[in-house]
């Protein structure tokens, strides 16, 4: 239930009238007690609940950190980029909210349905364009008349940024965006219906002393088959799964790095101690293996392979023929 704070004037002027008898307590009482209705406009369905907002903004605050990385290489200047807001509201209210002449990124996210648009106001996209050809950031608005060369340098800037928003998205949709289109008039931008429901993620961005405004308008039509994902509940699910993930990663690079003792046994012979004493350099021993038998490897003391004996590079080689399973028999 929401509740309305007074001013103190408003406040004053409820007293005031109380005191001289303008408005009467038991009245104003009743009034209160009278079940209140909201109004609810079809034509501005709200689609997404405050968590789904709320998981949608978590999303796009990694995304705008990417594009604060990403532009501050390509432009060579520190660029700041910030989520502003993220509302919900008919596709018709975004285009009257642009500027009849803006950078239009259509782009899709395969293997979503749709189109979505990186909308990037003209003072931004010139200030960008003025840092590519070596100036300071200057900004200019002349995007009615954009020449071909201006076209190709923002479209080559803007697939870079798009590249970024299939990263902030893998935590829940595994997407390959790509650039469609590049538009600059709004009304030619006919995406879905005017009162169909659309995600609109607003971030500031700022180019030295050139500020303004970046946003991203994404159907509804677009999320709806991963919408479920974006619920607390599979966060949470998915920040567990993670941590299961690093658990058995962590384990296994401590298991990579264990050190074991690997032994090919060529054979064995029985002699008497007083023979071990007499041994000598050049002495030969008869071992009970034949030479065209495989020999057994042994890890840790434990018999794990047969091999055969080689010679690699004039250096004394074994080649691993097969695994020795648990109870196995040398039927040989």
């Amino acid at each position: 239930m929401s509740t309305e704070v007074m001013s103190q004037s408003e406040i004053d002027a409820l007293l005031s009238a109380l005191s001289t008898g303008e408005m009467n307590a038991d009245q104003l009482k009743k009034e209160n007690e009278v079940k209140r209705v909201k109004v609810y406009d079809f034509k501005r369905a709200l689609r997404f609940s405050k968590d789904q907002i709320r998981n949608l903004t978590r999303i796009h605050e990694n995304f705008a950190r990417l594009l604060t990385t990403y532009f501050s290489a390509q432009l060579r200047t520190y660029i700041q980029i910030n989520v502003a807001s993220v509302d919900q509201l008919p596709y018709e209210e975004f285009i009257r909210s642009i500027p009849k002449m803006t950078i239009l990124n259509v782009f899709e996210a395969s293997p979503l349905e749709g189109r979505l648009v990186l909308e990037v106001n003209p003072n931004i996209a010139y200030a960008m364009l003025d840092r590519q050809l070596g100036g300071k950031g200057t900004s200019f608005n002349k995007v009615d008349s954009l020449t071909e060369i201006e076209t190709k340098l923002m479209t080559n800037l803007f697939e870079g940024a798009i590249d970024n928003f299939g990263e902030a998205w893998e935590s829940i949709a595994d997407i390959q965006p790509f650039l469609a289109d590049l538009e600059v008039n709004p009304q030619f931008l006919q995406m879905v219906s005017p009162n169909e429901t659309v995600i609109v993620i607003s971030m500031n961005i700022t180019i030295g002393e050139i500020t303004g405004m970046i946003n991203v308008c994404i159907p509804f039509v677009v999320l709806e088959p991963v919408i479920p994902k974006l619920s607390a509940h599979y966060w949470m699910e998915d920040k567990r799964k993670v941590r299961q993930d690093h658990e058995v990663e962590s384990l296994q690079k401590a298991i990579k790095a264990t050190t074991l003792t690997i032994i090919a046994e060529l054979g064995k012979s029985e002699i008497t101690f007083s023979d071990l004493l007499d041994l000598s350099v050049g002495d030969v021993l008869p071992l009970d293996q034949k030479i065209e038998q495989p020999i057994i490897v042994n890890v840790d003391n434990k018999p794990s392979f047969m091999a055969q004996v080689g010679q690699v590079k004039k250096n004394m080689a074994i080649q691993i023929m097969k695994e020795i399973k648990e109870g196995y028999e040398d039927d040989e």
